[in-house]
C-alpha cells in the first residue's frame, strides 16, 4: 500500500471522528440553550393559568402580578449564576459548568410542573415556585457564558463568527417552541383544563428534555483551548481576575445595554404589547411573533459568517447604528394589523441579528481563557437583568402615560452608550484564543495612560 493511500485510509476515520465531535458540540450547546429559553418563555406565556394555583389572593390581577414578580426574581438571580458558573467554567471546565447549569434548570422546571397547588399545601406552593424560579435564574445566568465560551473555543478560528450564531439560533428556537406550544395548548384545551392541569405540560416537557440534554452534554469533550490553558496560565483569585480585566468587563457591560433592551422589546414582548396597547388580535399577534423570530433565526448565520470575512466591529456597528436609525420608523410602521406587526418585527429582528450573531464571539475573544466565562457572564447578566428584564415594564409605563416616544429616546440613549463602548473595543476576529494572555494589549494601554 502506498504512503498516500495509507494516509487517506487513516485520515478518513480521524475526519469522521472530528465531524462527530463537532456535531456533538453544536447540538449539545444548542439543545441546552434552546431548552433553557423554552423554560424561560413558557413561564411568561402560561403565567395567567397557573397564577391562581400558587397565590390564590382572590384577585386574578393580583395573582398574575405576583407571578410576574417571581418572573423578575429569575432575572435578579442571573448575575449570581453568571458569577458562580462562570467561576466554575474557568476553574473546572466548560463542559462541567454547562452540564450542571442544564441540570439545575431542568430540576427547576420539573419542580414547577409537579408542585402541589395553594389549595393543597397553602402558602408553601408560592415559596416552592420562588425557589424553583431562582434556581432557573441562576442556571440561566450561568448557561449563556459557559455555552458561548465553549462554542467559541471549540470553533475553527476562521469560523468563530459563524459558530457564534449558534447561541442565539438556539435561544430563539426555544422562544419559538415555547410560543408554539402555548398556541397549540390554548387552542386544543379549554380554559378550565388549562388552569387545572394543562399549564403543567410545558414545564414537565422542559424538565424531561433538559435531562436528555444533560446526558448529551455528559458525552461532550472539553475544549482544547481550556485544556491547554492549564499549562500556560496560573490560577488566580476571581477578585484578582476582575481587577486585572476591569476594562473588558466594563466594555461588555456597557456594550450590552442598548441591544438587550431592543431585543427584549421586539423579540419577546412585542406581541403582548401589540395586543394590549394597539388592539391587535391575540392569535394574529402571536403568529406574527413566531414568524418574525423564524426570520431572525435565518439571518443569524449570515451575520456571523460575514463577521468572519470583514471583522466583528463592522458588523456590530451595522447592527447598533441600524437599530438606532430604525427606532422611530419601526414604532410608526407597526400599525394595527398582524401583518404589519410581522413585517415590522422582521425588519427589527434582522437588524438586531447583526448584534446577536456576533456578540458571543466578540465578548469571548476579549478575555483570556482563565477569565473568559466569568468575565463575560457577570457583566452581561447584570445588563440583561437591569435593562432587558425591565424593558417591557418601562415601555408599557411610558405608553400608559401617553408618551410612548419617551421609550424610544430611552432606548436611543442606551444605544449611544453601546456604540461608545464599541469604539473602545479592539477588533477581536483574528485573536488567538490559545495565547496565554490576550489581554496584554489592555495592560499596555493602561501603562501608557
Amino acid at each position: 500500500m502506498t504512503d498516500s493511500a495509507t494516509t487517506s485510509f487513516t485520515s478518513d476515520p480521524t475526519r469522521r471522528h472530528e465531524r462527530r465531535e463537532k456535531f456533538k458540540a453544536i447540538v449539545g450547546v444548542g439543545a441546552g440553550n434552546g431548552i433553557e429559553y423554552f423554560d424561560w418563555t413558557v413561564y411568561a406565556i402560561f403565567a395567567a393559568f397557573f397564577a391562581p394555583q400558587f397565590f390564590h389572593t382572590g384577585s386574578a390581577v393580583s395573582d398574575l402580578l405576583a407571578s410576574f414578580g417571581v418572573f423578575a426574581v429569575g432575572f435578579v438571580a442571573r448575575p449570581f449564576g453568571g458569577l458562580l458558573f462562570g467561576w466554575l467554567s474557568d476553574r473546572r471546565g466548560r463542559k462541567l459548568s454547562m452540564t450542571l447549569a442544564v441540570a439545575l434548570a431542568s430540576v427547576g422546571s420539573l419542580v414547577i410542573g409537579l408542585t402541589p397547588t395553594h389549595q393543597t399545601i397553602g402558602a408553601a406552593a408560592a415559596l416552592v415556585l420562588v425557589v424553583a424560579r431562582m434556581a432557573q435564574g441562576v442556571a440561566h445566568g450561568g448557561e449563556l457564558p459557559s455555552a458561548q465560551t465553549y462554542i467559541i473555543e471549540y470553533a475553527p478560528p476562521s469560523r468563530r463568527g459563524l459558530w457564534s450564531s449558534v447561541i442565539y439560533v438556539s435561544n430563539t428556537s426555544g422562544v419559538v417552541a415555547g410560543t408554539l406550544m402555548g398556541a397549540v395548548l390554548t387552542t386544543t384545551l379549554s380554559s378550565e383544563q388549562m388552569t387545572d392541569w394543562g399549564w403543567r405540560l410545558p414545564f414537565l416537557l422542559g424538565g424531561v428534555l433538559g435531562l436528555f440534554v444533560l446526558w448529551m452534554r455528559s458525552r461532550m469533550t472539553e475544549t482544547v483551548v481550556f485544556e491547554k490553558s492549564g499549562d500556560t496560565e496560573t490560577p488566580v483569585s476571581l477578585r484578582r481576575q476582575f481587577s486585572t480585566h476591569r476594562r473588558q468587563i466594563l466594555q461588555v457591560l456597557f456594550f450590552s445595554v442598548g441591544g438587550t433592551v431592543f431585543y427584549y422589546v421586539w423579540a419577546v414582548s412585542a406581541p403582548a404589547y401589540a395586543i394590549t396597547v394597539r388592539g391587535i388580535d391575540p392569535s394574529g399577534a402571536l403568529w406574527a411573533g413566531v414568524g418574525a423570530n423564524v426570520v431572525l433565526i435565518a439571518s443569524l448565520p449570515m451575520w456571523g459568517a460575514l463577521s468572519d470575512r470583514i471583522g466583528r466591529k463592522p458588523v456590530l456597528y451595522t447592527g447598533n447604528i441600524g437599530i438606532a436609525a430604525l427606532l422611530f420608523p419601526l414604532e410608526s410602521f407597526v400599525g394595527s394589523s398582524a401583518l404589519s406587526l410581522f413585517l415590522t418585527m422582521s425588519v427589527a429582528l434582522c437588524a438586531i441579528g447583526a448584534i446577536l450573531a456576533v456578540m458571543p464571539a466578540m465578548m469571548a475573544e476579549l478575555f483570556p481563557t482563565g477569565t473568559r466565562a466569568a468575565g463575560v457572564g457577570v457583566p452581561y447578566s447584570i445588563a440583561t437583568a437591569a435593562f432587558g428584564g425591565t424593558a417591557a415594564y418601562v415601555q408599557t409605563f411610558f405608553a400608559d402615560r401617553g408618551s410612548p416616544e419617551l421609550f424610544q429616546w430611552y432606548t436611543l440613549a442606551l444605544l449611544a452608550v453601546s456604540i461608545t463602548a464599541l469604539i473602545t473595543i479592539p477588533e477581536t476576529g483574528k485573536r488567538d484564543l490559545t495565547a496565554p494572555e490576550p489581554a496584554s494589549a489592555t495592560r499596555q494601554v493602561r501603562s501608557a495612560m
